[in-house]
């Protein structure tokens, strides 16, 4: 028993790589490795994914939004693409976490909402690195070099908001966008908010849920080949390792605490790109070269699970 028990991380992490070389497998979902300092009953993270799962940060400075990196420039946030492609009549939802407003606004994001087995923030503000740049400021960038990039293939996309609101959506509106608009994929894009040396990237899966409005029983095992995909093509595109304080190396974990999954009724997984708290991550997640390769890499794991 005892060496079987030190056979299990490795077996997990050469999951992930031989994910990348042959593509995602059918297997039963890994075990969910709490991060340091949860409890072992919660598999949720130290982080700030959706308005589930964090709590508030301070507004940064100014002096310290002024020296963030800056953002691609706004657009609409209406659909577009739609022309010719391999992803021609395919229809993708891209939900840039959080927003930069959000906490100007602490009265509507911390109301509660029902997310079908708990109630929970509406929205929160996100995290930050030190030096002041916001995960809402990321995750906008990333989601707007993602559109390009699907539309570039064919593709209809729709963001859930693209800095042109005073604050949210709430995560159950967020949800509702991409159910609406019928999507064939839904993608939630973050950044962490874990302590310093847990780095690396992992994709939330949604759990088997059906309780209250949330039934997300129809999307488990295809949110899962399109959490797997993303996976294999995000570590292929942007060198970044699987975390290691989430998902025992595979680069995955499974939730049920999430609105924005609980919700969903189309194949939706979270990404956590990095982790905003240590240094080898902000180098990557404030360089605008390797936020294109994030983007890139979700891009691909998407035309990868649209395309079968």
């Amino acid at each position: 028993m005892i060496a079987l028990a030190a056979l299990v991380p490795t077996a997990l992490a050469a999951y992930l790589v031989w994910q990348v070389v042959s593509g995602p497998g059918d297997g039963e979902p890994p075990q969910v490795a709490p991060a340091p300092g949860t409890s072992a009953a919660s598999s949720a993270s130290p982080s700030d994914t959706d308005a589930d799962a964090k709590a508030p940060s301070p507004a940064p400075s100014r002096s310290a939004t002024a020296s963030a990196p800056p953002t691609t420039s706004k657009a609409p946030s209406k659909p577009a693409g739609g022309g010719s492609g391999p992803l021609s009549g395919k229809v993708v939802v891209v939900d840039p976490g959080h927003n930069p407003g959000n906490f100007r606004h602490p009265a509507d994001i911390n109301r509660q909402v029902d997310v079908g087995n708990a109630s929970k923030e509406c929205d929160t503000t996100g995290t930050s690195t030190n030096a002041g740049y916001t995960e809402a400021q990321f995750t906008l960038d990333v989601s707007r070099r993602l559109r390009t990039l699907l539309q570039q293939q064919g593709a209809t996309v729709k963001l859930t908001q693209n800095g042109d609101r005073a604050w949210g959506p709430c995560v159950t509106e967020r949800a509702a966008i991409g159910n609406q608009a019928k999507a064939d994929a839904a993608i939630s894009v973050h950044a962490d908010g874990s302590a310093a040396g847990n780095r690396g990237f992992h994709v939330i899966l949604p759990a088997s849920v059906h309780a209250g409005g949330a039934d997300t029983r129809p999307i488990v095992a295809s949110s899962k080949d399109l959490g797997e995909r993303i996976a294999g093509k995000f570590l292929q595109a942007t060198g970044q390792p699987p975390s290691n304080y989430i998902g025992a190396g595979t680069g995955l974990d499974t939730r049920s605490d999430l609105g924005g999954l609980n919700l969903s009724t189309v194949p939706k997984v979270f990404i956590e790109c990095g982790n905003m708290r240590d240094a080898q991550d902000v180098d990557r997640l404030t360089s605008g070269a390797w936020r294109q390769k994030a983007a890139q890499g979700i891009s691909e794991g998407i035309v990868s699970f649209l395309r079968g």
